[in-house]
């Protein structure tokens, strides 16, 4: 293993073998911990790639604070739906406001799904459904992250406080709160030395096991800590609960000795092993953000003005309190620290959109956590976009079904190489003898051509082009869902069938 992720940072084969492998969380840490920070940032990279991993970056946004006024919240949510953000839920936050309007918290959740269309993402969800806090930490400052690391503890010496009497109101919705919900996080600092930080895994568990129920996308939170023990805790306790995402919290609860290695480690282990390929921080000071982002980190949690995750994100010791608008901070981070290929950074609508219809093709039974060949078709956002209303609101131009039906003759040219060539690849197999893969991105191509020549009985190959490989085909279909990527092909190759 060690010898393997050595290799894997400059050497495809060795990474292409690392992720088809089932992997031992020590190994790979103790490997991982033995790279140069600038081998640590690029094998992370390179797990950022297709199909090794998931390349989109994006930010997820709290809308939500315990003291805003509903119309403010909702207001919020709106602007986020805008701008094409997912948006995470503090369940504790949804409820405080709820009972300042006389309503109850699952009545909030309700109008939130109804204002908007965008994935929603549920925290601070217990045994219980919504956690209720007392005002000390509902309002706190956020004076671990203003003050700077290191921490095992609240540094006012708080501990997780529960208000178990309002949680037990709400119980009843219990359910209801994860059937409108895309993805529910959990949290393991517990079992890395935050008891005070957080609730026990058993409430964690309780709350895996209700998302998995329903099918939803699942989170599982944890600390850096100390940079190497509690991390393995971390990765272990995730990957028991059946995590598809890992959320790496750094901040003032990094408390290696060298934070910033720390954290490119964490984030470099996290894209190895991480299930769903998604790798998210809900933390991060702006030097562990920067780093992050140069390491493969897929998404920033940030938040609005009074949300915790408006300082937690993007700012320094010293500046980072309650109040912040951490949105815009942690959008020009990530523009500095990242060159803007196809997909614009962050991810924005337009593209959360194509997502989404690229889901709705493939349909429930082919996405994520399924594989054809050696790959999931997909990763967690695949799992999260197909429980959102963006997703029920599209109607398909054409289906998988009308593109097979499309073809006549014994070879097809699947012009883009992504996910729904693997799909249309895998339908048309009983169809047709060859099917040529065009690609403008050649690790795209060669990566399709490789899984899909073990996975279907016709012969796969790597086209020229888009016009040279339809010229070659009988037939040709675009399998992008990118409206303007689709358009243009379309110019090229007229004749083609397209999706959309």
């Amino acid at each position: 293993m060690h010898d393997l992720i050595k290799e894997a940072v400059y050497d495809d084969a060795a990474a292409i073998e690392l992720s088809k492998m089932d992997k031992d969380v020590v190994s790979v840490v103790d490997a991982i911990s033995e790279l140069s920070l600038e081998e640590t940032m690029k094998l992370g990279m390179q797990f950022k790639r297709f199909p090794l991993g998931c390349d989109l970056t994006e930010v997820v946004v709290g809308t939500c604070a315990s003291d805003l006024q509903l119309k403010e919240l909702l207001g919020n949510c709106r602007l986020a739906n805008m701008i094409g953000a997912s948006i995470h839920i503090c369940a504790y936050a949804f409820s405080d406001i709820a009972e300042e309007n006389g309503m109850s918290g699952i009545d909030v959740m309700k109008q939130v799904y109804d204002t908007v269309d965008v994935p929603l993402d549920l925290d601070h969800f217990g045994e219980n459904g919504p956690m209720r806090f007392p005002k000390e930490i509902v309002k706190c400052g956020g004076e671990c992250y203003l003050k700077g690391p290191a921490f095992t503890e609240c540094p006012r010496g708080r501990i997780h406080s529960r208000l178990i009497d309002k949680e037990m109101l709400e119980k009843p919705d219990k359910e209801d709160w994860v059937k409108l919900a895309s993805s529910v996080a959990v949290n393991v600092t517990s079992e890395q030395s935050g008891e005070g930080h957080a609730a026990p895994l058993r409430e964690a568990k309780d709350v895996a096991d209700l998302a998995k129920k329903y099918g939803r996308g699942l989170e599982s939170i944890m600390f850096v800590g100390d940079g190497y023990d509690e991390v393995i805790t971390g990765f272990e306790k995730s990957l028991e609960l059946g995590a598809d995402i890992f959320v790496i919290e750094g901040g003032p609860f990094n408390r290696a000795e060298n934070p910033v290695e720390a954290y490119v480690k964490a984030i470099a282990a996290a894209r190895v092993l991480v299930p769903g390929k998604v790798v998210a921080t809900n933390g991060a000071y702006e030097y562990e953000c920067r780093a992050g982002l140069r390491t493969g980190l897929n998404i920033i949690i940030t938040g609005f003005p009074n949300n915790h995750h408006g300082y937690m994100c993007g700012y320094e010791p010293g500046t980072a309190r309650r109040g912040k608008f951490g949105l815009p901070r942690v959008i020009e981070i990530m523009n500095e620290e990242l060159k803007a290929t196809n997909t614009r950074i962050p991810v924005q609508r337009d593209e959360l959109v194509a997502l989404a219809t690229a889901v709705k093709l493939a349909g429930p039974d082919y996405i994520y956590p399924r594989k054809i060949g050696d790959y999931t078709v997909g990763d967690a956002h695949w799992a999260t976009l197909i429980h959102s209303k963006m997703h029920d609101g599209i109607t398909l131009k054409n289906t998988i079904e009308d593109a097979v039906s499309s073809v006549n003759g014994n070879s097809v040219a699947l012009l883009g190489g992504r996910f729904i060539s693997w799909v249309l690849a895998n339908e048309l197999d009983k169809y047709v003898d060859e099917i040529i893969i065009s690609d403008t991105d050649p690790w795209v191509q060669k990566m399709t051509v490789d899984n899909l020549q073990g996975a279907v009985n016709a012969t796969v190959i790597a086209g020229e082009n888009d016009k040279s490989s339809a010229n070659a085909a009988d037939d040709a279909i675009i399998t992008t869902t990118v409206p303007q990527i689709s358009k243009n092909i379309l110019n090229t190759v007229p004749n083609a069938f397209n999706l959309v």
